[in-house]
């Protein structure tokens, strides 16, 4: 779909909370895909087959290349462990797959590709190193939804409710998917028949569908990321993309697991991204023209940092990333 064909601003990022720092991550990659292990260990992704990962808190930053992926853009990654991640790449057909490794990045072995030549994936997420789900734009009439229960080296394709026409995901942050506790899970989509809330609660095999009140009257718009607190209370967040400093219509909360959302005044522009603080109600949103705060669920908002940022992703222990285009990466301190 169009809507994958994002900007590339050239804005310098510079603090404007203490707690957000830059690192050097020895890559000039765009960087979409960013996952937590804990406040040492972290790994991102991104454009021309690029990983990254951190042993040491970002002190350092180990840059390797999947072999023969040169040309692939690694939108979204799954971490577990040191050793133990996932990769998945965009693009039309057979571009769009999923990498493995288990001994840190020494070894890569694609154990998926995308069958559906229409298809595009947009984003991963698991509830264990086991049980994992994948996504991407509609294929046959409904967003594309596929299975893994061994850790993906397998995935099956799942039966989703109908998809409108115009309606699709963003591959901008890894965030339009997300998996909560007790087999629950969430899709959002975007486009102009989007702005769309997917939930499941087993494990991703049935599906409902509710709507949230995010712009979507273009291709470029609607909803980019969803997080949640806990089983019932969560945001999402999105706008449109080819007009980033446009603040309406962007932000949303649900009580009740997603099954009816109600608008909120939210970050102060278009944002691919959105993540909680871990036990905390502390909200961070991220996009072109920077990075938001809220202290308090999404109630009020105020800057945190200036500058270009895809993607966001948190430690249980409060520390945190933001990557972005030409290799950004930044720093969290914590709570």
């Amino acid at each position: 779909m169009s809507l994958k064909r994002f900007f590339l601003f050239a804005l310098l990022p510079w603090a404007v909370s203490a707690q957000w720092s830059p690192q050097t991550s020895n890559t000039t990659a765009s960087l979409r895909g960013i996952s937590v292990v804990n406040a040492q260990t972290a790994w991102a992704s991104g454009t021309a087959g690029t990983w990254l990962r951190t042993l040491d808190g970002g002190t350092t930053w180990q840059t390797g290349h999947v072999p023969d992926a040169d040309k692939l853009d690694f939108r979204d990654i799954e971490a577990f462990s040191a050793d133990h991640a996932i990769l998945m790449s965009i693009g039309p057909g057979e571009s769009s797959r999923i990498y493995r490794t288990t001994d840190g990045g020494s070894n890569w072995t694609m154990t998926f590709k995308n069958p559906e030549a229409q298809g595009f994936f947009d984003a991963i997420a698991f509830w264990d190193a086991k049980r994992g789900i994948l996504m991407g734009d509609p294929v046959g009439g409904q967003l594309y939804a596929a299975l893994t229960d061994d850790g993906g080296l397998t995935w099956h394709r799942v039966t989703m409710p109908p998809a409108r026409e115009g309606e699709g995901a963003f591959a901008a942050s890894g965030t339009c998917l997300t998996t909560g506790r007790n087999g629950k899970a969430w899709i959002v989509s975007g486009g102009t028949g989007g702005s769309r809330v997917y939930r499941s609660s087993d494990w991703g095999k049935t599906w409902a569908v509710s709507e949230a009140p995010i712009r979507h009257e273009k291709a470029a718009s609607g909803i980019f990321s969803i997080a949640f607190f806990d089983d019932l209370t969560g945001v999402v967040t999105g706008g449109d993309y080819s007009a980033p400093k446009e603040d309406r219509d962007n932000f949303a909360v649900t009580m009740d697991g997603g099954k009816t959302w109600q608008a909120a005044p939210g970050p102060k522009g278009y944002r691919s991204a959105i993540q909680y603080v871990p036990g905390t109600k502390r909200l961070f949103a991220a996009g072109t023209t920077g990075v938001d705060e809220s202290p308090d669920g999404g109630r009020t908002w105020k800057p945190a940092a200036e500058g270009n940022f895809n993607a966001l992703g948190f430690a249980s222990t409060g520390e945190g990333w933001a990557v972005g285009p030409k290799g950004v990466i930044w720093h969290f301190g914590g709570k």
